[in-house]
């Protein structure tokens, strides 16, 4: 157990909220506290477990080889280094809208709206993006919803009317409130781990070849070079995004302090070992046909459905079958997480002040209902400029894991900050998780490719001039808006552009492949320190918002750290 200090604080009483701060809850503003640690860890897994495990074991293997099997086990441990940090923020601040909502409480206005863009840019393009894989997979035998453009698949006018329903249908759940999605949610992933089990089963018993894992170029024809880039271009990294479910859903969450940490960490684990197994049987049972190019052109019949194709060409129809089934629920379940999930972000953001404040109203049945408008009226638009799967599955994997990279430095803020409040979950060993954590999310982030980055770049500089210019507008203050407490932002923003554009990712190959893990653990550092030294007093935390009254901490709920 960890020793009480500013790192690793003992349980304590209940902090007193600031003077002048009026005390409140999620209770009182209307979010119900509905869902237990079986629908908790069932929403998890839907979050997760969505198009990308349908295309992932083909593109990594492309990358990758053999070795795919590493990415995947890297991917699941940097996303567990993000899982032990939001566990532990999550089961302290038990707010929907968590995501934003800590570094707002750790760095104050100006840091919560530009991390709140950015995570607001991944989560509301994932509902688009999933109700598109599964319309390019109902085109197999709906051919009339997608047609080829340039090289990609995209949505006819047809496509675009059928997405626009499957979009209607996400804001109806949503709407009827978190019983309804928890209750639709739970029976569609008991079938998608039905199939995941059932493919995997068969795929190993009838056509798995152990000489495919060495032959044809060897266990990893593209080095180390090619494991990292399956990690964050070839789906993996992509389909760990959505373990942070539970923290959106937090305030809705009962025994946030026991169950927010469970799901979270069971979750990752359990895809973890899903994923990994999964590869391992796509790779044994692709025919030696296939490879005759080698891993880096594998491509055989209907490999737009890539496990569909590998179940159809050994003879498995009925395993073909249910994939092709499961290719549309599994993204549509996902899509449905993620509506709810970005109903929760944009809620937490007008609760921090930053955003218009109406979007923080909520329903009779507990449900920010503006948000879900919102939210699903952003969907609508993104359809036009990303008619395909392909062209949105870079750009959200690298805001994603961008946003993900603030929780640790909003963690050892935090632990700073309050270090005597009651935490319900802990990590141990002082910085050395929240900044690993860190460290591995500026990786991901550089790994996705300068062509990739510098788009994101530019839509997280248009979120900062426009909260520059609404601040302005309302002559607010530096006490009111905190921009020295968020000056950490832009060395981060900025170093990671300019090692991007000179690494071996798509850039200008200056900074050398071995060098470029330096420089970026350099960054890291750098920015680390800074923002824990320019982290708000504990004086200015809104204590009011975290919902201390109603998180009802048991003496069970304090484990031991992790």
């Amino acid at each position: 157990m960890a020793q009480n200090s500013p790192i690793h604080p003992r349980p304590g009483p209940k902090m007193t909220v600031a003077p002048g701060i009026p005390r409140s809850s999620e209770a009182g503003i209307g979010l119900k506290r509905h869902i237990g640690l079986g629908g908790l860890l069932l929403a998890t897994l839907a979050s997760m477990i969505g198009s990308g495990w349908l295309f992932g074991p083909l593109y990594a293997a492309r990358l990758a080889g053999p070795s795919a099997i590493i990415a995947w086990l890297i991917g699941g441990g940097m996303f567990m280094l993000f899982g032990l940090v939001y566990s532990e923020l999550g089961a302290l601040f038990p707010v929907s809208g968590g995501v934003v909502r800590f570094p707002h409480y750790a760095f104050g206005p100006a840091a919560s709206y530009i991390v709140g863009w950015i995570v607001y840019l991944g989560a509301v393009t994932f509902p688009a993006i999933e109700v598109e894989a599964a319309l390019q997979y109902a085109s197999n035998y709906l051919p009339a919803l997608t047609h080829v453009s340039d090289g990609v698949q995209v949505l006819t006018a047809q496509g675009y009317a059928v997405a626009a329903l499957l979009m209607v249908s996400f804001t109806v759940i949503n709407l009827w409130g978190v019983r309804a999605f928890a209750r639709a949610n739970n029976a569609i992933m008991a079938f998608k781990l039905f199939v995941m089990v059932s493919m995997l089963i068969a795929f190993l018993a009838v056509g798995f070849g152990a000489d495919k894992l060495t032959d044809f170029g060897g266990f990893a024809p593209h080095g180390a070079g090619g494991i990292l880039s399956a990690v964050a271009t070839g789906g993996v990294a992509f389909s760990f995004t959505g373990f942070q479910q539970p923290v959106a859903l937090s305030g809705e969450v009962r025994r946030p302090g026991r169950n927010i940490p469970r799901a979270i960490l069971l979750g990752l684990l359990i895809t973890t070992v899903l994923y990994c197994l999964i590869e391992l049987a796509f790779l044994g049972a692709v025919p030696a046909g296939a490879l005759r190019n080698g891993w880096g052109h594998v491509a055989f019949a209907n490999d737009f459905g890539p496990l569909a194709g590998v179940a159809t060409m050994l003879g498995l129809g009925w395993v073909a079958a249910l994939l092709y089934v499961d290719a549309v629920i599994s993204p549509l379940d996902c899509g449905l997480n993620w509506s709810v999930m970005t109903s929760r972000i944009s809620y937490g953001m007008a609760r921090n002040s930053t955003i218009p404040a109406v979007l923080g109203r909520v329903s009779g049945r507990g449900v920010p209902w503006v948000s879900v408008l919102v939210g699903s009226g952003v969907g609508f638009v993104l359809f036009l400029p990303f008619p395909g799967w392909q062209t949105f599955v870079g750009f959200i994997t690298s805001a994603a894991v961008l946003s993900y990279g603030t929780g640790p430095l909003a963690h050892a803020a935090l632990r700073r900050q309050l270090p005597d409040h009651v935490r319900g979950f802990r990590t141990s060993h002082g910085d050395l998780v929240p900044f690993v954590a860190f460290y591995a999310g500026n990786l991901i982030v550089v790994w996705t490719g300068w062509q990739t980055i510098e788009k994101l770049l530019v839509a997280i500089a248009v979120g900062i001039v426009i909260f520059a210019v609404q601040r302005l507008t309302q002559r607010t203050t530096e006490s009111d808006v905190h921009w020295k407490a968020a000056a950490w932002i832009i060395p981060w923003l900025g170093g990671l552009a300019v090692i991007s554009a000179l690494s071996t990712f798509g850039g200008r190959s200056v900074i050398p492949f071995g060098f470029s893990f330096l420089a970026i653990f350099a960054l890291s550092f750098v920015v680390y320190v800074l923002a824990v030294r320019l982290r708000l007093p504990t004086a200015s935390m809104p204590l009011a918002d975290t919902g201390t009254d109603e998180r009802a901490v048991e003496p069970s709920e304090h484990g031991p750290a992790l």
